[in-house]
């Protein structure tokens, strides 16, 4: 784990580690860090760490009901080799023109395309 100067700390005693589906070169880690009041997601690869990102312990309820949806819809999602069940780059574009939504996100919306001077 990266602390602030970009040094190598150890995983703390509360975390997990997840490996990619790419292969076992890519991993995550999941630390809780409560002298910070936060969950630490960093992104490994080869054994650098490439990204993290600290999610405040407030916005846990949040991300563990995205989960929770996920879990869920997954559950009764088509077996993989039944190909992509996410809507293809025209379906979002074409929602997102017509309600400023982006499918698939809570909060997130289309950003207006850039202004041509």
């Amino acid at each position: 784990m990266l602390d602030g100067m970009g040094e190598v700390l150890p995983i703390p005693d509360f975390g997990d580690l997840f490996t990619d589906l790419r292969g076992e070169d890519r991993t995550m880690r999941v630390s809780y860090h409560p002298e910070r009041g936060a969950v630490v997601l960093s992104l490994w690869t080869l054994g650098s760490c490439r990204a993290s990102f600290r999610l405040a312990v407030d916005d846990l309820p949040r991300l563990r009901a995205l989960l929770a949806g996920i879990e869920t819809a997954a559950a009764g999602a088509p077996p993989r080799d039944a190909g992509p069940a996410v809507p293809t780059a025209a379906a979002v574009e074409a929602a997102a023109d017509q309600t400023g939504d982006i499918p698939g996100t809570a909060h997130r919306r289309a950003l207006p395309a850039p202004r041509v001077a």
